[in-house]
């Protein structure tokens, strides 16, 4: 069943990161969305929870105030877990991860094209530096943030928190090492098994329709879970693999 709340105090995505990964705790709660610009929060749960339970997720931090609003359907999800029916279209939604893989993939084409032929190792190693040093970049935006949203999928970050601020240093170190191609048979390891960790919770996420937001670009962009995430992973996961095959 579903159940719409009225969500007061959140001014950002960190806010209603928290206010989901709280909520969520919650045992019997199977899904949580959060609408920031109208300040809901739409409650999946197995039986009606009352106001005050949930309230009570709430109490360590006493500026979010929930109160019940209706109790209205909620759009179907198809089985990857995005909404059937949404104000914004595909290309809308995802415009941020669009316009960063298309400046990456131009930078990445003009560097492996400077020579007399065409280099792919060159073309993956700057396109993976751009990639992991651009997102972390985002992260360190509002790391807090960040964490808190990592911590609703990630299987490694669920059950330890600090995992996600590790991350985000750990994305900018892999980052500096594709710029300076530093020790690549290392990095581009280390790559591989990170990717395919996060994966896992991508997918797990995704599978069992989970609507919640993809924490790739931090908290700064409320970008939704969903096939791009799990085509972003498996990308990087590919490049790391192949170049690792190439250089071994």
């Amino acid at each position: 069943m579903h159940h719409i709340y009225t969500v007061s105090g959140m001014t950002c995505d960190g806010c209603s990161a928290k206010v989901s990964f709280l909520l969520k705790k919650i045992p019997g709660v199977t899904d949580v969305a959060i609408d920031l610009e109208k300040g809901t929060a739409a409650v999946t749960m197995e039986n009606h929870e009352p106001v005050a339970k949930l309230q009570e997720a709430l109490k360590d931090y006493p500026k979010y105030q929930l109160s019940e609003q209706g109790h209205p359907d909620m759009p179907p999800v198809n089985v990857f877990g995005e909404q059937a029916e949404d104000k914004k279209s595909w290309a809308a939604t995802y415009k941020p991860i669009l316009l960063i893989f298309g400046y990456i993939s131009v930078i990445s084409l003009v560097t492996a094209s400077s020579g007399n032929t065409f280099s792919i190792m060159v073309f993956m190693r700057v396109f993976m530096a751009g990639f992991f040093l651009t997102f972390s970049f985002f992260k360190m935006l509002d790391l807090k943030g960040f964490a808190d949203s990592y911590a609703m999928y990630d299987v490694v970050a669920m059950k330890f928190k600090t995992w996600g601020y590790i991350y985000a240093f750990t994305e900018l170190s892999l980052g500096l090492a594709f710029a300076l191609d530093f020790e690549p048979v290392i990095t581009n390891a280390v790559t591989a098994v990170l990717m395919t960790v996060s994966l896992i919770g991508v997918l797990q996420s995704v599978l069992n329709k989970k609507k919640i937001q993809c924490a790739c670009l931090g908290a700064v962009f409320n970008l939704p879970m969903s096939t791009v995430t799990i085509i972003e992973d498996g990308l990087m996961i590919a490049m790391s693999v192949g170049m690792l095959a190439m250089y071994v």
